[in-house]
Formats: structure tokens, sequence, C-alpha cells
């Protein structure tokens, strides 16, 4: 790899030294580095920013498809995808999962590696998570000693009757929840079209393997090995018997049915960004997207590895 582009969490403590130090360390190396800015403007470190046209002959057209390229999002959070550069090997980002899963999101189809530097807490997603480890994950970046994963994503469409309301996608979890505190939701399941069960729950997970170890281990649910094709269903404090987690086939399309009588009661939430009220007999429609998120693995680092090191901190 030789070009990188830099997304740092600007919230986080010594995320603008590590930034420096990364550029200059890949720019030493014959590398081309650049860090995106609050504006969404890409710029190398120590020169002015970037005007809009500045490599615009390498930037995809937003709502486009071009070769190598399932699709390029036409709205984002912070990440401007229609903004990095074309021949972008790799996004490296700094700040924790939360920042890595944004990355995600907002470049989704362009199939970019995406690599993390943990500068938070936890970290199950970041591969790096002291600072003094980060020239050993340039040095494996620039000889190409690493392999990549491709993660399930999740694609969320929210029906109301048969109206489109609402399509996003997740890499950790879609989940719908409550909107105000001590209420009780009432759900409805199916899947492929079969009627499952009724949940009385705080609310209800739909995760991917990735999201495994997020708020479904959160809730009680299942650890699952982040490269493997299922859907958890997982319910969160449910008030039934019957609110076990079930793991699905990636195949299957789990349909969520908004039960009750208060269209403000509930709400669904994008891998903790993205919220669209539900109201009452709207359904939202989980299945497995077509769209996957591409990161970088360190050859010496396991899941097993990482899972073990990450529950020790707990």
């Amino acid at each position: 790899m030789k070009y990188f582009y830099l997304i740092k969490n600007p919230e986080k403590a010594g995320a603008d030294k590590v930034a420096e130090d990364i550029f200059r360390y890949i720019e030493s190396r014959g590398g081309a580095c650049r860090i995106r800015e609050k504006d969404e403007g890409a710029y190398a470190a120590g020169t002015e920013k970037q005007t809009d046209t500045a490599d615009a002959s390498r930037m995809p057209e937003a709502g486009t498809k071009t070769a190598g390229m399932e699709w390029v999002p036409s709205h984002f959070q912070y990440t401007n995808a229609c903004r990095v550069p074309g021949d972008t090997e790799c996004v490296i980002t700094l700040g924790g999962d939360g920042t890595l899963i944004q990355a995600a999101r907002d470049l989704a189809g362009r199939q970019i590696p995406i690599v993390g530097v943990n500068l938070g807490n936890l970290g199950y997603l970041t591969q790096i998570g002291r600072q003094e480890d980060v020239e050993r994950l340039l040095e494996a970046l620039l000889n190409d000693q690493f392999q990549l994963e491709r993660r399930m994503m999740l694609k969320g469409n929210i029906f109301r009757g048969k109206t489109a309301v609402k399509e996003d996608l997740a890499l950790n979890e879609i989940v719908i929840t409550r909107r105000e505190t001590l209420r009780v939701l009432k759900f409805r399941i199916y899947v492929n079209g079969e009627y499952l069960s009724e949940y009385r729950a705080d609310g209800m997970i739909a995760a991917t393997p990735t999201g495994s170890t997020a708020y479904n281990l959160s809730a009680g649910g299942p650890i699952v090995e982040p490269n493997a094709q299922m859907m958890i269903l997982t319910p969160i404090c449910p008030h039934d018997f019957n609110g076990r987690s079930i793991v699905l086939s990636s195949q299957d399309v789990v349909e969520i049915e908004a039960l009750g009588n208060d269209d403000r009661g509930q709400v669904a939430v994008f891998d903790g960004d993205l919220a669209i009220c539900m109201k009452v007999g709207d359904r939202l429609r989980v299945e497995k997207s077509e769209v996957e998120t591409v990161l970088v693995k360190l050859k010496n680092i396991s899941f097993l590895d990482n899972l073990r090191s990450k529950l020790a901190g707990i």
C-alpha cells in the first residue's frame, strides 16, 4: 500500500499529534497521506487545505456506480465518500470503534480497506491500541504484511404500509428501542414472511457477527466469530420468558412490526447513529446487505487474541 486517507476523531485526546506523526512517517517512506478535516476537506498535513476541485479527476460522483464500486452514498455523517481520492488504498481511523464504524458507513460501497488506531476504550474493531504500536502498523501496511477481512453488513428498510420510508446500512447492529424511559415496547417478528413470535421488551437488536461484541453482548447475546455469515436477534430486557437470542442465517429476511398504541414510542437506530422514528404498524425489514466492509487485519492478531485481551480489561 502507498496511498492512505486518514480520518481522525478530534474529540479524542492526542488525535492531532498521532495524525501528524502518521502523515510524516508515511511521507518519509515514499507514500502519500491525506487527512480528513471537520469540513470534509482533505489536505496534506503541513500544507494549505485543498479546494473543492482538488483531485477532482480521482473522485467519484455521489450516487454513481463505477468500476469496483457498488455504490457511493449520497449522504454522510462525517466523511464525504466523494472527496476521498479514487486511488486511496487504505483508510486509517484514529479514535475508537465508533470512529471506525462511522467511516465504514460513510464509505460503504467504496470497498476501501479500513484499519483503526484505538484512542478510546475497549476497541474490538481497532487493530492497534497503543500509540507506540503505530509505527509497527504502518510498516505492515507499507510492506503489504496484512490480511483483508470482509465483514457482513445489514440493510434496514422501514416500511409504512407498502411505502419505503428510509433505508440505511449498519456494520454492528440495527436496534428498535424506546424513545422514552420506563416504556415497554411490543413487537411482532416474522422471518422470511413466517410469523415467529411477539415480544415485550425495551427493544430488539438485529446484529451482525461484527456487532456481536457490541450492544448485543451487553444485552446478553452470544459472541460470534466476526467472519461468520449470520444475523443475531437479541431482545433488550425482555418482559417475557421467551426472551432469548436467536441466531439466523445471513440469507434470512427479518421483519419487526411495531405494535401498541403510541406512534412516538419507538425508534430504529442504525449503528448508534442514524435514528428513524417508527409509528405503530411500521415494519423494519432487516437483511444482509450486498455491501461489505473491508477491514485490515494484522497477521499476528487473531480474533481470539483480541477477544481475550478486551474481556480481560472489562
